[in-house]
């Protein structure tokens, strides 16, 4: 096992302690131990590389050769000719695992808050093992999930959520890493800005023409000229290089949203070929939103077309989505309003949010939109 230690116990009992748990590969790594012939191989969860396929993820194999969630299957096999493409997901397998995960959370705390199947945010500054070591406790949830599952999990240990986060990816796979409020400040100076959390390619990219490429870099900047630069971004930016984040634990966090999309083999121009494949896509997220209990008011309709420009539709309402013959009543219409026979589609997606539990009283859904 991996293991970085930058201080091994909180300094003060009155800092919060936070741990973020993430899985390793977790689709990938779940298909590797429930066939061995896997194992050590480069494996890819998502869509064929024959049919405009997106990679979900991979193992760490195949991330070797460059492989990342998101790349264009064809890309992942141009890269390792010999990966194993995983393209029926055994999606069930994968909750139920979870599921497991997310109860060996649940002996140690109720302060949960589910980011995805596979990560979680903990705090842990009271707990039921009345432990004081946030250290200790992240140790024993990593053990206990390779004891139970015969799966890798990596954490990381601070006080506060963003930190905790950059620390569960600094050392993967199965590392434990440890940010404490003493420490804190030499971890950021060097740290590379793609670390830090909430800063993507785009952002990464401006930052670089600003010449900004560590924590320490940025820091170097002052408040106004990071607002000039980035707008309202620029207050997260100030904070964050400074280790400064006060959001809690979110004990009732739910889905922002749930949506599915498919990429077409061929450029599809036909409405009711598009209309039939929307309705299937509804199908399969409403099914999710059954199993979740929940149940959303807005509607999203997502295409890309043939040039690869995107586009997307929505409509809100004021009380949730009931079945799903309004849901796809909805969709549908949403297509309708894309100006689809000059311009084909090669990607379709629908997704729907502001979500709420199904248990929550409703009213009638106006269709008329």
């Amino acid at each position: 096992m991996k293991y970085t230690l930058y201080i091994y116990v909180m300094a003060q009992n009155s800092v919060r302690k936070i741990i973020h748990i993430d899985m390793d590969a977790f689709y990938a790594a779940i298909e590797q131990r429930n066939n061995p012939r896997l194992k050590g191989k480069p494996v890819i969860v998502g869509g064929g590389p024959g049919r405009r396929g997106i990679v979900a993820t991979c193992s760490y194999e195949a991330r070797a050769y460059g492989i990342h969630s998101a790349m264009s299957s064809s890309e992942a096999l141009r890269r390792a000719p010999h990966a194993i493409f995983i393209t029926n997901p055994n999606y069930s397998e994968y909750w139920k695992i979870s599921k497991q995960v997310h109860s060996i959370f649940r002996e140690v705390t109720d302060i949960i808050e589910p980011l995805s199947l596979d990560e979680a945010y903990l705090d842990v500054s009271q707990n039921k093992f009345h432990e004081p070591s946030a250290t200790c406790i992240a140790q024993w949830i990593r053990q206990e999930i390779l004891k139970r599952t015969q799966l890798t999990a990596s954490a990381g240990v601070s006080f506060n959520k963003s930190l905790a986060k950059i620390a569960s990816d600094w050392n993967k796979p199965d590392g434990l890493t440890v940010i404490t409020p003493q420490t804190k400040d030499s971890f950021l100076a060097q740290l590379p800005i793609s670390k830090l959390w909430g800063i993507g390619k785009v952002t990464n990219a401006k930052m670089a023409r600003l010449g900004i490429h560590t924590g320490a870099q940025l820091r170097a900047f002052s408040l106004w000229k990071l607002i000039e630069f980035f707008g309202n971004a620029g207050y997260w930016y100030y904070n964050c290089c400074r280790g400064i984040d006060e959001r809690d634990v979110e004990v009732t966090h739910i889905r922002k949203s749930l949506g599915r999309e498919r990429t077409f083999e061929e450029d599809i121009g036909d409405q009711k070929q598009l209309s039939s494949i929307l309705k299937e896509l509804c199908a399969k997220v409403w099914e999710r939103l059954e199993k979740l209990e929940l149940i959303g008011r807005r509607v999203i309709v997502k295409v890309k077309y043939y040039d690869f420009k995107s586009a997307s539709k929505s409509h809100s309402f004021p009380s949730p989505i009931e079945n799903l013959r309004d849901f796809i009543h909805i969709s549908t219409k949403l297509l309708s309003d894309f100006q689809i026979k000059r311009r084909p589609l090669r990607l379709i997606g629908i997704s729907i949010s502001l979500l709420t539990g199904r248990s929550e009283k409703t009213k009638q859904l106006n269709l008329n939109f």
